[in-house]
């Protein structure tokens, strides 16, 4: 007779390792499980060819994931990183910067995640001017979950959870991020990783809150903005055509969401950052301080 339990286990076949070249070296991780054609494509390996152009080290960089397609990332990136809950990307980056603000942050997120769980933490941290470089991709659905409306979905999108259409007007990360403080503010397309590579190397450098929001087509679940869809709109920004230091120019260019729609640098100014107004931050790192404080002043105020 059988014995079950004495059956060796099928080994399970290895996860296929992304390819690497000398334009991603260091960052390549597992190879994506997107559906093909996704736009997260091109942002992964333009997020790998800014890091290695910057010649950064995957362990002295710090990458936070938020939940989603997008999230997936974790896995295919591979750096010194931290998976957030829904919406808690950017609080859990804000902390990392504080805690060493030497260390080059980055937040990766998808709009729903971002721009609606995480909305009140996205436009504080724009507020704050803390320096982190938030890379949003931008599909105008929850595509892990099957394709219901995300926030910057158009008025009238029909989805799972919307079939008579949405009712709402979409957000506006663009404008949102100008008048509620960020100092770096641009807009990318996954079909043009030439420029997504400046636009996500100038965030990066950028000293203060930087919002880099990436066009990203959902082939599965959003039909309506694909990549022709984008192609027959878009168009890039130039010296000759805006002044990115001027906020007029940049809230006008930010209202230009439909019928043409702008790629570039919208918003570039410096403004001191939030590390930098805290005084215990001057001298080295909050983790390479001594944290000798005598707690009995608090506990006696507070307990």
């Amino acid at each position: 007779m059988n014995n079950n339990n004495s059956i060796p286990p099928t080994p399970a076949s290895p996860k296929p390792v992304a390819p690497v070249s000398e334009h991603t070296a260091g960052f390549s991780g597992y190879f994506p499980t997107w559906c093909p054609g996704c736009g997260n494509f091109g942002i992964w390996q333009a997020l790998k060819m800014t890091f290695n152009k910057m010649k950064f080290d995957p362990d002295r960089l710090s990458i936070v994931f938020g939940i989603g397609c997008s999230g997936n990332m974790n896995d295919f990136l591979w750096a010194n990183s931290f998976h957030a809950l829904h919406g808690r990307a950017i609080p859990n980056a804000i902390g990392i910067k504080i805690a060493n603000h030497d260390l080059p942050v980055v937040v990766i997120v998808g709009d729903g995640d971002c721009y609606g769980e995480g909305g009140n933490h996205f436009l504080h941290a724009a507020r704050g001017n803390h320096d982190i470089t938030v890379i949003v991709h931008d599909n105008r659905v929850y595509g892990l979950t099957t394709g219901q409306v995300a926030p910057t979905a158009s008025q009238g999108f029909k989805s799972k959870s919307t079939p008579q259409g949405i009712i709402e007007v979409p957000v506006n990360p663009i404008a949102l991020a100008v008048s509620q403080g960020a100092t770096f503010v641009a807009q990318g397309f996954s079909g043009d990783m030439n420029q997504l590579v400046e636009l996500i190397e100038k965030g990066v450098a950028h000293k203060g809150f930087s919002l880099v929001n990436i066009f990203q087509p959902c082939v599965t679940f959003n039909q309506i903005n694909s990549y022709n869809w984008y192609r027959d709109r878009i168009y890039k920004l130039t010296s000759e055509n805006h002044n990115p230091r001027d906020l007029n120019s940049a809230w006008q260019k930010s209202q230009e969401v439909t019928e043409k729609i702008p790629l570039g640098v919208v918003y570039d100014v410096d403004r001191p950052t939030y590390t930098d107004s805290l005084p215990q931050l001057s001298g080295k790192p909050l983790l390479d301080s001594a944290l000798n404080i005598d707690l009995a002043q608090f506990i006696n105020d507070f307990v």
